[in-house]
């Protein structure tokens, strides 16, 4: 068996990445499953949503726009280590794995460094950091189309996320379409 590969994509929310993550699906050579933070998150009860021990939500204002600034509570960091250790062991049995993740750059929290975390839990393993980018604009205007964001998280989040991160690879999926972003993961890895 070969070494399993973990592609990890960080991007703003509303960015693309779960989308990116289901063309690569059916591009890659090899079967990829496809880990959603989202999919995690949506496990808290409905109680420790826009609550101090989940995830809670601050509404500001960045040059005279709606700014949405989002917390994690010691239970969602929870739910989010979880998410870490979960895909480490998809990955231990054998799994192939495309996760896409919102890491808000290479810096500590209380819970520790994220992105250290995964590298440390995936070294046995081919991890790929995948950065996932996206104009402002873009980004924005999926996000009011989308409807099930908080207007302004794409703003508050887009200076912070790609913030002192070290990519393998950058996509740019406001310029490119999801599929060519996955044939650009699928060519640059060899998958």
């Amino acid at each position: 068996m070969t070494r399993p590969t973990v592609v990890l994509l960080n991007g703003v929310g509303s960015a693309g990445k779960s989308t990116i993550a289901r063309a690569f699906q059916k591009v890659a050579r090899e079967p990829f499953l496809h880990v959603e933070m989202d999919a995690f998150l949506a496990m808290l009860p409905e109680a420790c949503l826009d609550h101090p021990d989940g995830l809670s939500f601050e509404t500001l204002t960045e040059d005279d726009r709606p700014a949405v600034a989002v917390a994690t509570g010691a239970v969602a960091e929870r739910v989010l280590r979880g998410l870490r250790h979960a895909a480490a062991a998809m990955a231990s049995q054998g799994n192939n794995l495309i996760v896409d993740e919102v890491i808000f750059g290479n810096e500590a929290t209380a819970q520790g460094n994220p992105i250290a975390e995964y590298r440390a839990l995936l070294a046995p393993y081919r991890l790929c950091v995948v950065g996932v980018f996206a104009p402002l604009e873009v980004l924005e205007a999926r996000e009011a189309q989308r409807g099930d964001r908080h207007i302004g998280l794409a703003r508050w989040q887009f200076g912070r996320v790609h913030r002192g991160m070290v990519y393998d690879l950058e996509v740019d999926s406001g310029s490119a379409s999801p599929q060519a972003c996955a044939l650009a993961i699928k060519r640059h890895f060899g998958l």
